[in-house]
């Protein structure tokens, strides 16, 4: 899967309606540190990976969301290998 695919689906999640407007701001930092291509791979996939983490712990989304979340954290990670 490519970067562009994982900003992509982050980008949709962000812009759900029923996802809060706080946790959507995060995904879609997340999104722009993937595509920051002033730093290493390596380093905005550590980035992206630790804000779709802090975003998962938000007690005001929903779980069908939350899993979202964890799927797109688990592409991101695979974005390095």
């Amino acid at each position: 899967m490519s970067v562009e695919a994982v900003t992509q689906q982050m980008r949709d999640l962000a812009d759900e309606g029923s996802v809060p407007s706080n946790v959507a701001d995060m995904i879609r930092e997340a999104a722009e540190e993937l595509e920051n291509e002033d730093k290493d791979l390596e380093v905005r996939v550590n980035t992206a990976s630790s804000l779709l983490d802090q975003v998962s712990n938000d007690p005001n989304i929903k779980q069908h969301t939350r899993t979202e979340i964890w799927n797109l954290a688990s592409k991101t990670e695979s974005l390095s290998s």
